[in-house]
């Protein structure tokens, strides 16, 4: 390496090291105040060629009405692009506070409008379940978005597509460093190529761990793919992609997707 490339990747090192501590002090305080958010991901397995009417009418008409009440919105409900041979049900359900997500069964199980309003769902036989089973996992938002947000097509329930993206890591300490890249640039890149970003968040419990999971969004496939294409070409990005302490292969061993359609009653 030329002295004049590796002055400039101590240098940039040096800066990442005191900005990490500082967005990890940041992260802290947030999450102490309360100011990140909770997130449930559910992923509901239903039985192929079996119609999922009873699942869909109780996440409609009782269960999202009922989360709202409690402060969890928006909810959002997918359907996989590509269905057929695993259907299932993907619900993005954000708590304002880790009490609010222990609490909430609780709370949904004295709500007497969520149980007079989900009794066909709730009551139904072993011999005609709703769906096979559900898994859940936790995630806390990170620090750089600590909210969702909705760009306005996804706010004004237009036609889109998300992508559910997962990155996993070797360690803990890698997947904390894939966090601080977000939190140090790449968050502000992605919404600002267009990639419609919806939610970050850091896996607590759940699958595959240690990883990251976060959702994008856009007006359609086209659209979705150009912004992948500003987002590789674009300038900040290259610079921050080089930073030693960023490179991929160091900090980050498997990327997944899943490509998302909304159901009509989502609100996200």
């Amino acid at each position: 390496m030329r002295r004049r490339d590796f002055m400039k990747a101590s240098v940039a090192t040096a800066a990442v090291s005191a900005l990490s501590q500082t967005q990890a002090a940041a992260a802290l305080n947030a999450a102490e105040n309360g100011k990140q958010e909770f997130y449930e991901l559910r992923s509901y397995s239903l039985k192929p060629g079996v119609e999922s009417q009873s699942l869909d009418n109780f996440l409609r008409d009782a269960a999202i009405p009922a989360w709202n009440r409690l402060g969890s919105q928006p909810v959002g409900v997918f359907t996989p692009r590509d269905n057929a041979e695993a259907p299932r049900r993907v619900v993005l359900i954000p708590h304002p506070s880790l009490e609010a997500f222990t609490t909430a069964p609780a709370r949904l199980a004295a709500d007497t409008e969520f149980q007079k309003a989900g009794a066909a769902y709730l009551d139904l036989p072993s011999s005609d379940p709703a769906y096979v089973r559900f898994e859940s996992s936790l995630l806390r938002a990170f620090a750089g978005m600590p909210k969702i947000e909705l760009p306005p097509y996804a706010a004004q329930k237009k036609p889109r597509l998300f992508e559910l993206r997962t990155y996993e890591s070797h360690s803990e300490k890698a997947a904390l460093k894939k966090i601080e890249m977000f939190n140090n640039g790449e968050i502000d890149i992605m919404r600002r190529v267009g990639l419609g970003p919806v939610f970050y968040g850091e896996m607590l419990i759940g699958t595959r761990l240690p990883n990251l999971t976060y959702l994008l969004s856009a007006e359609d496939d086209a659209a979705h793919k150009q912004h992948w294409t500003n987002f590789g070409g674009d300038a900040e990005w290259k610079r921050i992609s080089a930073i030693p302490e960023y490179a991929n292969s160091k900090i980050v061993s498997k990327i997944t997707n899943l490509f998302l359609l909304p159901t009509p009653y989502s609100q996200i």
